[in-house]
């Protein structure tokens, strides 16, 4: 098990080094400075602001300082908020930045994984019936319609014609501000749970154990819950670690029409502001959630696929 989880983190560590590097070069190879803007700085005023921000190193030496900054767990200075760092932007004491999208997307996989197995489970159990073509007709339109979508039209139905939940807002992250955001991830990600369960568990229904269980006279309950719902879970957990690292995207999008105080609002703010260094810092923050959560399924394969353990 040691050695598995080993093996597994030396793959990540170089894999989150090829991105750091081609982030960081892809971010200075953008065509100006940070300090670009409609008044024009004195050459003396952007000679000491790019000293500061250590700009003016050779990009070798400023990228090997940077990940040394990354290995201290600093993400270094914000170009445009003078004086505050990266962390307390993405990590403020307060309910806000990394904060509200961690809170908004763990709460829509909590409603998401667990409904999405229920019904793609209950289709492909119920194979060809009218729930089963309900299922694969409401995966394929939510597949087709993005959040960007069904957020509006969300808002436009229950906040500006019903009234019945607030438009916009964080509030204090309760029930009614966070009730349609999270329903319009959930409306994203569970549709393909489902799909992807009831595929599973009608390909493990025909396969021969379950034959031969069938032949020893056990009930269909036993069959199901005892020796089927394992090996119909494993393709669902291969999903969840990019689906997780996906949600968290989606959650900036979701944060932009429900107007959420978390990464979305300072993904556009950084991108409109060329504040590269907040670029930097969420783009290497959602790529360290994504291999760490590809990771932590890995381990959940090494316990649910038996074959993994034996190699």
């Amino acid at each position: 098990m040691l050695k598995f989880i080993l093996k597994r983190l030396l793959i990540a560590i170089p894999t989150m080094f090829c991105i750091v590097l081609l982030v960081f070069s892809l971010v200075h190879a953008t065509p100006g400075t940070p300090f670009d803007g409609e008044r024009a700085l004195s050459p003396e005023a952007l000679q000491q602001l790019l000293h500061q921000y250590r700009l003016d190193l050779p990009l070798w030496k400023q990228f090997f300082l940077y990940v040394n900054d990354l290995l201290h767990g600093n993400f270094g200075e914000s170009y445009k908020f003078i004086g505050q760092s990266i962390n307390s932007l993405l990590f403020p004491d307060n309910m806000g930045g990394f904060w509200v999208t961690l809170r908004l997307a763990t709460y829509s996989m909590i409603v998401a994984i667990p409904l999405g197995i229920v019904l793609g489970c209950y289709a492909g159990l119920h194979k060809n019936s009218w729930f089963d073509r309900i299922v694969v007709v409401v995966n394929m339109v939510c597949s087709a319609v993005p959040t960007i979508v069904t957020g509006p039209l969300m808002v436009l139905i229950f906040a500006v014609t019903l009234h019945w939940l607030p438009a916009s807002g964080w509030g204090s992250g309760d029930f009614a501000h966070l009730c349609m955001p999270v329903t319009a991830l959930t409306l994203a990600y569970s549709p393909t749970i489902a799909f992807v369960t009831r595929g599973s568990i009608i390909d493990v229904l025909n396969s021969n154990f379950i034959r031969t269980a069938r032949a020893k006279g056990l009930s269909p309950e036993n069959i199901i819950f005892k020796h089927a719902i394992r090996p119909t879970l494993i393709p669902v957990v291969s999903l969840l670690g990019p689906m997780f690292a996906g949600v968290l995207v989606g959650a900036i999008v979701t944060e932009q029409v429900f107007a959420l105080p978390g990464l979305g609002i300072l993904t556009t703010n950084a991108a409109t502001n060329r504040d590269y260094s907040l670029v930097l810092g969420i783009t290497i923050l959602g790529s360290f959630l994504t291999i760490l959560f590809n990771v932590l399924v890995d381990v959940l394969y090494f316990f649910l696929d038996p074959k993994i353990k034996q190699e």
